[in-house]
């Protein structure tokens, strides 16, 4: 199998050759040769060249790799944060990965904000949409930098972009025998788009008969997640409140430092990376914490279906943290 590597800026550096350590012990020990090539993007090579994204890199991660692997973008020097948009989100889009997956797993008590919660209380997962919502930057400025300015954002939902999130949801929570997918929006408030997923979500409903299906609007998801996390073992939202209250789900599993992501498209080349961002001046201190990119490193082998070696790098972290 070959992976792209990029470990990209700040701290993503350090985390990345953590991760690649795991991988590099995992092939040894499970006898996998898993190819891993670096690749130098990010704000370096941006500086550096005028470059984000080379003319064939898209087509390149499409069709030379298994898998890609990012660490963290984002760099004081390049102020518009171009080159981590086109990695990051031009991946996202140009590969069409439309699945952003993100485990809620708390491995111990102590790391829990929340006073008398445990592991049993905190293990869901997020499906966020990844493709469309309020990021795909349909709108524009008039007048920027005057008194008149205005400043247009639009949100983007298509069917076949809010039914593929949420039967993925479904399915997913199908396959493993869960009991609860719960479905957030804002459809009281924005009646147009999120009516679209109220309808997909009820029209989907009927199909998985052994799977009971709520709904919260946002605001009441996010209070609830804090009130009773034991509640959820699916969730699955837009693009932006899927942005949101995955930052809060992993401040209950202990930090962003703690939490994995894989960006999917079931069945083609897909990209993992840790949540966090790239603190550049913590970098090369030996103060970032690897978890999330040594776990993100796990989700990627499992969504391939190296299944063993996953859960012995799951294993290897829980120890570590316990």
């Amino acid at each position: 199998m070959r992976f792209a590597i990029i470990p990209g800026d700040g701290i993503g550096k350090d985390v990345t050759a953590e991760a690649v350590k795991v991988l590099g012990r995992v092939g040894e020990v499970f006898g996998q040769q898993l190819e891993l090539e670096h690749l130098p993007w990010g704000a370096d090579y941006f500086l550096q060249t005028g470059i984000s994204v080379p003319p064939n890199g898209y087509a390149m991660l499409r069709d030379e790799f298994d898998a890609i692997f990012i660490g963290a973008l984002g760099d004081p020097r390049v102020p518009d944060m171009r080159h981590a948009r086109d990695i990051l989100l031009g991946t996202r889009f140009e590969l069409d990965l439309y699945v952003n997956y993100r485990p809620v797993k708390l491995l111990d008590e102590r790391l829990c904000p929340l006073k008398g919660r445990g592991p049993k209380d905190v293990n869901f997962v997020v499906f966020r949409e990844n493709t469309e919502g309020l990021y795909v930057s349909v709108g524009g400025r008039f007048k920027a930098g005057t008194a008149d300015e205005i400043a247009i954002q639009q949100e983007l939902n298509t069917w076949k972009g809010v039914n593929r999130i949420v039967r993925h949801a479904f399915e997913f929570a199908s396959a493993r025998r869960l009991k609860n997918v719960c479905m957030a929006d804002k459809s009281n408030a924005m009646q147009q788009g999120h009516a679209l997923w109220q309808r997909v979500f009820h029209e989907l409903m009927p199909q998985y008969p052994g799977i009971v299906a709520t709904h919260f609007y946002i605001d009441a998801l996010a209070m609830h997640m804090i009130k009773d996390p034991s509640q959820f073992e699916v969730i699955v939202t837009n693009n932006l409140f899927g942005d949101i209250i995955t930052d809060l789900g992993a401040q209950l599993q202990g930090g962003l430092g703690m939490a994995a992501s894989g960006n999917l498209h079931p069945g083609r080349t897909s990209m993992f990376e840790p949540v966090h961002g790239s603190a550049p001046k913590y970098e090369g201190k030996n103060v970032a914490n690897p978890i999330g990119a040594i776990s993100s490193a796990a989700l990627m082998l499992d969504t391939l279906g190296l299944t063993k070696e996953a859960a012995a790098i799951d294993m290897a972290v829980s120890k570590a943290v316990k």
